[in-house]
């Protein structure tokens, strides 16, 4: 399993983070088991995905692709846009390049 989903699905919110999730609720929802979320993950498909600054390494639209990610919307822009391109294509992903960038350093 992924790292990142791996800790996404432990229990790892801290007591003062829970209640502040909990806040949000007036009745206040069960919470799905490590298998009920994994499951829920698992189904996921045709998700959809965009970014106000380009994607630089084709490793994040190697993880878009484990977390069911079809379609890709990015400005572009990138020294690496051929590989970025090369990935999506490798995993049937539709990208459209918006040509925006809002992300400024």
């Amino acid at each position: 399993m992924n790292n990142a989903i791996d800790s996404f699905l432990e229990e790892d919110l801290s007591p003062a983070e829970l209640a502040a999730w909990e806040a949000n609720f007036d009745v206040v929802p069960a919470r799905m088991t490590k298998e009920e979320k994994r499951a829920w993950l698992d189904q996921q498909t045709g998700v959809s995905i965009g970014s106000d600054a380009f994607f630089p390494f084709r490793d994040n639209i190697d993880r878009a692709s484990r977390s069911g990610v079809k379609y890709l919307a990015q400005p572009g822009g990138s020294l690496r846009d051929d590989l970025v391109i090369e990935a999506a294509n490798e995993y049937g992903m539709t990208m459209a390049f918006t040509g925006v960038r809002l992300f400024h350093h």
